[in-house]
């Protein structure tokens, strides 16, 4: 085990196994034999109590640079496999990278790496300017949990760019659908020539699936008011979801023939009769001054739970013929952006929009929303008029979770929530992709967060590559992913984003020199400052309304400082500043 700045901190997890650690020190050639170096050893548990997993965290205070060696033992002779988790120095980093995201079987999946790091003035530094990698591959493991590792390589020949740039890359196949685990693992010397091994985790959803455009020719029809309506005929193969997320691009002419942006449209589509019914204001046809041809760009048909493109165009050679505008389209179209243009037009009551509303609907709530694989947080009598959605321990995609709560919440007319965690991106979802009460809700902040890791969470990778081994709690959730989160952020838009409110915490530190932390196992894993599960960095919303940061709160019960959502002065101001 390299240690490169004094420091050696590790943990050992072997899930129900005894196991007994022993360290030694590097030997230095010419040196008298060292005492055998003071191991603390601390018992702590890698994420929460309900989705994680327990194991032995140790460390050496004061270590001596260079590769140490560690020696695992137990009484029992029968093989036993475990989890090694180590700290390195954080100014050497490895960056990793999907090369796209067509997770889908038979589909070639390429991951590229490369060095990041900081200089001492605080620069940064990239690929060979960070260090140096020696060795780089990739082990995956498939949905079965079996292993296997592919090599890496910089010779430009494996999507790495050009040969010797310091980005490598590595390849592999899927072969069934499933939750496919990628592990880039290098091993180098970073800027001082100290050895180091560093590693990162990608969970990759592999779908079954993939959908055909049909026809080459699609024709706008005008529907109720200023609508215009677009039928995209598709035809799916495999494991098809229920609905799509979709997105494209419209475009016209100018009175000059160039070619102009008109708008995007999509959203959360499900098919009617073999088509996916897009539509389109067209006041912004009128808006833009655009005139036929008109074209569809950028088309991107995406399962609904992982955002995977199973149909994709960057240049369609599809003529949108659409009808003449209405002159009261025209008439309008000098007006402001209003919400209809943007959304479509209300459902004629909200309890009608979906399904899962009931006609009763009726008065409004102030929903309370816990998080992943979590139960009911929130002190429910520090709040007033409120009720708490309660989806216990479950592992569920942002997409099913936000359908959910819409079914819970239906019972009012009008709600806001007030949410911890992954609860803070469902009820973003909901608002973005689905008519809900939330929409009636007025006066206030309509949704409020705590601790919710928008843009992601290392966490999140790396039980999922430790649950490959032992199994943890409600299993690995993609959206949670920096890969995942990022993908889903990537469709929600501007309006959205600036609807919620959220809030951020992280440890109290004590002194400059002392490694303080919300929980020893993830402290080895998460940047500071963080809440023991999110980091602070990756807790921002860009755009939204960023209310501020605590420190001395944590993510849950059970870490080192108390858990954010029993924050009652916090939980007073939500309170009060709630829509209805």
């Amino acid at each position: 085990m390299p240690v490169e700045n004094g420091h050696l901190r590790f943990m050992v997890l072997a899930g129900d196994q005894q196991w007994d650690a022993a360290v030694a020190a590097p030997r230095v050639a010419g040196a008298r034999a060292a005492a055998a170096p003071q191991l603390q050893a601390q018992r702590t548990r890698l994420g929460s109590a309900d989705s994680g997993t327990s194991g032995m965290r140790y460390a050496v205070d004061a270590a001596q640079n260079g590769v140490w060696s560690l020696t695992l033992q137990s009484a029992s002779p029968t093989a036993q496999r475990g989890y090694v988790l180590m700290e390195g120095d954080p100014r050497t980093q490895l960056a990793s990278y999907p090369r796209h995201r067509h997770q889908q079987v038979g589909q070639s999946l390429t991951l590229n790496a490369l060095l990041s790091g900081s200089d001492a003035q605080g620069a940064g530094l990239l690929a060979g300017q960070a260090g140096q990698i020696d060795q780089a591959s990739l082990r995956v493991l498939d949905p079965q949990g079996t292993a296997r590792t592919f090599a890496m390589a910089d010779d430009g020949k494996h999507d790495d760019g050009a040969a010797g740039d310091g980005v490598y890359g590595g390849s592999f196949q899927p072969t069934s659908a499933g939750t496919w685990i990628a592990q880039v693992i290098v091993h180098g010397r970073d800027q001082a020539g100290q050895p180091f091994v560093r590693t990162s985790e990608h969970v990759l959803p592999v779908l079954d699936t993939s959908v055909r455009l049909l026809g080459n020719a699609l024709s706008a029809r005008a529907a109720d008011g200023t609508r215009l309506s677009i039928g995209l005929p598709i035809a799916a193969r495999g494991q098809a979801p229920t609905h799509y997320r979709v997105f494209g691009q419209v475009w016209g002419t100018d009175a000059k023939g160039k070619q102009i942006p008109v708008a995007w449209i999509g959203g959360m589509l499900t098919p009617q009769q073999g088509q996916l019914p897009l539509s389109l204001d067209e006041r912004w046809v009128a808006r833009a001054g655009a005139r036929a041809p008109f074209t569809l760009r950028g088309l991107r048909i995406e399962d609904p739970d992982h955002y995977i493109p199973l149909a994709q165009a960057d240049t369609l050679p599809l003529q949108l013929q659409l009808p003449a505008l209405r002159r009261a389209s025209i008439a309008r179209a000098t007006a402001g952006i209003d919400e209809s243009m943007r959304m479509g037009p209300r459902p004629r009551t909200l309890a009608t929009a979906s399904a899962l509303a009931q006609p009763q609907a009726a008065g409004s709530r102030l929903v309370l929303v816990h998080g992943y694989c979590s139960n009911g947080v929130w002190p429910e009598a520090q709040f007033s008029n409120a009720s708490s959605f309660i989806d216990a321990k479950q592992n569920r995609s942002n997409d099913q979770f936000a359908q959910r709560l819409a079914q819970f919440a239906s019972q009012w007319s009008s709600f806001a929530t007030v949410a911890h965690s992954q609860g803070g991106m469902a009820a973003l979802h909901l608002y973005t992709y689905y008519w809900s009460g939330l929409d009636n809700a007025t006066g206030g902040r309509v949704m409020q967060s705590v601790g919710t890791p928008y843009q992601g969470t290392n966490l999140s990778g790396i039980l999922a590559a430790v649950g490959s081994w032992f199994g943890v709690g409600c299993g690995s959730n993609t959206d949670l992913t920096y890969d995942g989160a990022k993908a889903w952020l990537a469709g929600i838009p501007a309006d959205a984003r600036a609807k919620v409110n959220y809030y951020t915490t992280s440890f109290a530190k004590t002194n400059w020199y002392t490694n303080d932390y919300c929980n020893a196992a993830s402290d080895l894993v998460l940047n500071d400052p963080e809440d023991g599960t999110v980091e602070q960095a990756n807790a921002q919303l860009p755009g939204g309304v960023n209310r501020g940061h605590t420190t001395g709160q944590c993510h849950t019960t059970g870490m080192r400082d108390p858990a954010q959502y029993l924050d009652a002065s916090r939980n007073a101001v939500m309170n009060a500043n709630a829509a209805k």
